[in-house]
């Protein structure tokens, strides 16, 4: 913690209006409109995996994957675009500098037939707090003070910081489900099984049957009234795929309908020539970078040969001796491109910090200036450092990526890494208890504004829990959040991403576009910059 008055534990969502990705890869639809044509039943594939389904124990997109369709949200971003509007609420406005007042719709119903009420909405954000699990989203709320049940449909948001100029986005984000207070637990992740028995579901859609990270088979709710509408397809059955090459067989072969994560570059490229399908685009915020615990990597606090600035060395010479470039075009073939900073490029406040410090000051590496900022640090080579990776999560190109880095960085025998794999269940885990000296992340964005590449990575109670902490870099990210000139608020930005690049808490390499493979009777594959894929807009021909 680094202010005595200011809790920075939340996250900038986007303002209404603001920059949209400014990619080569646009976003597209698949077919001509979003859904009707009222077909009764369809097959998504994924490779992507839940952790839970208790929004306050998962903050990964396979699992939020699925909370987008079961689990309603006091404001959601309509079709084609990431700005919010009320979906639960009937209103949701600012009523002082510090009293955010939501209204909800008259009569709303769980699906299992319960009230939702102010008492649930104030129950869902409370128990994110109490709870603040380690693989949870509760970093997002942390400009909340308290939340107020005014009445049976008013609910008041007290903040710490006025003026938050994302906290309605807030209000969609991972962080933000609204639960049933009957069926969940107020101070620990409730288990799959009891939610899927409670069905405690008012979204889009309920979950029919449930057979965890194998198949879940969705069905409309009638009941729901919010801004996504009636879902064009009564059922949807979700395939979980341990290999993309099975998946991509599948989607070809028309043995399911779509493909949403994660096919590889290869298999999209040979999909892109395949008349059975169509391959939807949509604008890439999604990241990869490497990650340090601060407490086990060579020379960490934890560790017995403790050396701060021989840390902050090895950290640097990573970065000299990453390339881009070739990880883009021999891994990914520019489906992912070379990522030079924090903030992803198009992005108000994007700069290129990391390609001026490291490397050969022009995006390309170096084991020049590897070997001199180690020796300049006293430390000796070649370097040991273990390297995790997680070969399901993330896609099965991870394998060739990271086998990649490991050469660029063993480069004159510099480093000697150790490169490991862990499944996904097990490696969430384990990278928060320091299981990892380094290890890969993605990150796949809440919404496309700066600030979400910087709270949850760098601010107090970050979700990396690598023991990276910083005073200033910390006053700057809550102090962005609320400053209202626009000018000021993105010199603020590029500030944090200069301070955080000279630490490198993490090494951001790359950035990729949203793709989704679709049969040619499917219409409706939307993917936009809010980055939630809703199967409610999916529809059969």
């Amino acid at each position: 913690m680094t202010s005595a008055s200011k809790n920075s534990k939340r996250v900038l969502a986007v303002v209404a209006g603001s920059a949209a990705f400014a990619l080569a890869l646009t976003g597209c639809q698949a077919g001509g409109d979003s859904g009707g044509g009222g077909s009764e039943s369809l097959i998504v594939g994924t490779t992507d995996k839940v952790t839970f389904l208790d929004p306050a124990g998962s903050y990964d997109n396979g699992s939020f994957a699925v909370m987008n369709q079961v689990f309603p949200f006091l404001l959601n971003s309509p079709l084609g675009t990431s700005d919010v509007e009320p979906d639960i609420a009937e209103s949701a406005e600012y009523t002082s500098e510090d009293e955010y007042t939501v209204v909800l719709k008259s009569g709303l119903k769980f699906a299992n037939g319960n009230d939702l009420t102010s008492s649930d909405v104030k129950f869902s954000f409370d128990r994110q707090v109490a709870i603040a699990d380690e693989n949870g989203p509760a970093v997002l709320l942390g400009n909340i003070d308290s939340v107020e049940a005014v009445d049976e449909t008013t609910v008041v948001f007290h903040l710490k910081n006025g003026n938050d100029q994302t906290f309605a986005q807030i209000l969609s984000s991972p962080a933000a489900p609204i639960v049933d207070e009957d069926v969940f637990a107020a101070d620990a992740v409730t288990p799959d099984a009891d939610i899927v028995a409670g069905n405690a579901f008012a979204g889009q859609y309920v979950i029919d049957s449930y057979d965890f990270n194998n198949i879940v088979a969705f069905k409309a709710n009638p009941d729901y009234q919010g801004v996504l509408g009636a879902a064009a397809t009564d059922s949807i059955t979700l395939k979980y795929y341990t290999d993309a090459s099975n998946l991509k067989l599948d989607v070809q072969e028309g043995n399911i309908d779509v493909a949403h994560r994660s096919l590889s570059a290869t298999d999209v490229a040979d999909l892109e020539g395949n008349d059975n399908v169509n391959v939807v685009v949509g604008p890439g915020g999604e990241i990869r970078y490497i990650v340090f615990n601060f407490d086990t990597q060579p020379f960490g606090a934890a560790t017995p040969e403790a050396d701060e600035a021989k840390s902050l060395a090895v950290r640097g010479a990573v970065a000299d001796l990453i390339n881009r470039q070739e990880i883009s075009d021999q891994v990914y073939k520019g489906t992912y491109l070379p990522l030079y900073s924090y903030v992803p490029d198009g992005l108000t406040g994007a700069t290129e910090v990391l390609k001026d410090l490291y490397g050969d000051g022009s995006g390309g590496p170096s084991t020049e200036a590897a070997q001199k900022r180690l020796a300049d640090a006293g430390v000796e080579t070649p370097v040991a450092l273990n390297l995790q990776y997680n070969p399901d999560h993330y896609g099965e190109s991870s394998g060739d990526e990271y086998a990649l880095v490991k050469s660029q960085l063993e480069a004159d025998g510099i480093f000697k890494v150790s490169l490991q794999s862990t499944e996904w269940v097990t490696y969430a885990k384990e990278r928060t208890a320091d299981a990892y000296p380094a290890y890969q992340l993605g990150w796949f964005p809440d919404y496309s504004d700066a600030d979400n590449y910087l709270t949850p990575f760098f601010g107090d109670g970050n979700f990396l829990g690598n023991h990276y902490a910083d005073a200033e870099v910390n006053d700057l990210i809550v102090a962005q959040a609320t400053e209202l000139d626009p000018a000021t608020r993105e010199g603020m930005i590029e500030e944090i991403q200069a301070k955080v690049a000279a630490q490198l808490s993490t090494v951001p390499f790359l950035q990729g576009a949203q793709i989704a493979v679709t049969g040619k009777d499917v219409t409706g594959a939307t993917l936009d910059g809010s980055f939630k894929f809703r199967y409610g807009s999916l529809a059969k021909n």
